[in-house]
């Protein structure tokens, strides 16, 4: 039997390897040290920028010498719905929602202010810049790419792709997958690193056990945090859909997203004499603000995806008050230095 009737047959394997291969990689590199993840991610996303722009040079060009194909393609701009929460206002609330996930890199960067020279000025540089570059880049790759294709035909697995296809140029469907494959890298990279600061901050507070933030003697990491989240994220998408998965990772962050907001606004009230090195403006009209979209954007979201949010949400409730709480060192500090 060969590769094309195993598919016919709809046989699937029992787990993603490849999937399981790639965290193994990127923990491995992670664990080896900060420095040599920071070159791999630099490296990664100078190959990952020079395909996005070669995409919207290749694109862009394309569509201004075939006008009409892009304006047949953007007709109607906003697709009527179709009455199932497809399309219209109600549809693009449920995509934004949906693919929600391209954003939780940003926040990513906070988590690694204790390996930055001056986090008070580069963290908000970094965040706020890298989000309005993205932010942009995502709007013209979005625009190249409806215009090249349909969006009727965009629902596959490589929609850039799809779209370079359009254009003609053989070697640009390939570029593209490239580029797709080095995106990815970056995306690992940046959550499995975040995720494990995250554990060791809060054990240097007494919040997990010690473990979490114990340091290689050599490499000068936390490695333990960090193999341990690397084995949690490679056996997630190797045994489950990675659609569910997504929906899941969506519901997850505009949660925190919404739980910031408020402790911003909460902080701002109650401490408002707090020195900051990097104020937000506007409060509490900003906090308000991300509290109401983020909290829509959730109610977008499949019921399954709350039900497994409330689950974590009282797994994580239980770790707190049974053990947490009473091992905080923040929570052991007189009230006024908190």
């Amino acid at each position: 039997m060969d590769a094309g009737d195993v598919v016919a047959s709809g046989c699937v394997g029992l787990f993603n390897l490849v999937a399981i291969l790639a965290i193994v990689v990127i923990t491995t590199v992670l664990v080896i040290g900060i420095k040599e993840s920071a070159n791999l991610n630099t490296v990664i996303v100078i190959v990952k920028l020079t395909v996005v722009g070669i995409f919207i040079a290749l694109g862009g060009y394309f569509l201004i010498l075939h006008p009409s194909l892009a304006m047949h393609n953007w007709h109607p701009f906003i697709p009527p719905s179709d009455g199932h929460g497809h399309f219209g206002l109600n549809g693009i609330a449920l995509g934004a929602a949906s693919v929600f996930f391209a954003y939780i890199g940003f926040d990513a960067v906070s988590t690694a202010a204790q390996e930055a020279k001056n986090p008070q000025k580069d963290m908000p540089i970094g965040i706020l810049g890298s989000l309005a570059v993205c932010t942009v880049l995502y709007i013209i790759v979005s625009t190249i790419l409806t215009g090249l294709k349909n969006y009727k035909e965009l629902n596959v697995a490589a929609p850039v792709a799809l779209g370079i296809k359009v254009t003609g140029i053989g070697w640009g469907e390939l570029l593209v997958n490239i580029g797709a494959v080095f995106g990815l890298g970056t995306v690992m990279l940046v959550m499995l690193l975040g995720q494990s600061r995250v554990f060791f901050s809060m054990s240097k507070d007494g919040l997990l056990p010690k473990w979490a933030s114990a340091i290689h003697p050599k490499f000068r990491t936390p490695w333990i945090s960090t193999i341990t989240v690397g084995a949690i994220v490679a056996i997630m998408p190797g045994f489950l859909n990675i659609d569910q998965l997504s929906k899941l990772v969506n519901i997850g962050t505009l949660l925190a997203f919404t739980i910031v907001c408020a402790g911003v606004w909460v902080l701002r009230v109650r401490h408002p004499d707090l020195h900051r090195p990097f104020k937000t403006p506007f409060v509490p009209a900003v906090p308000i603000l991300g509290i109401i979209s983020a909290f829509y954007l959730m109610t977008r979201l499949p019921l399954i995806t709350w039900k497994v949010m409330i689950g974590w949400l009282l797994f994580g409730l239980i770790i707190y008050f049974g053990y947490s709480r009473s091992h905080s060192k923040v929570q052991k500090l007189p009230a006024g230095t908190k």
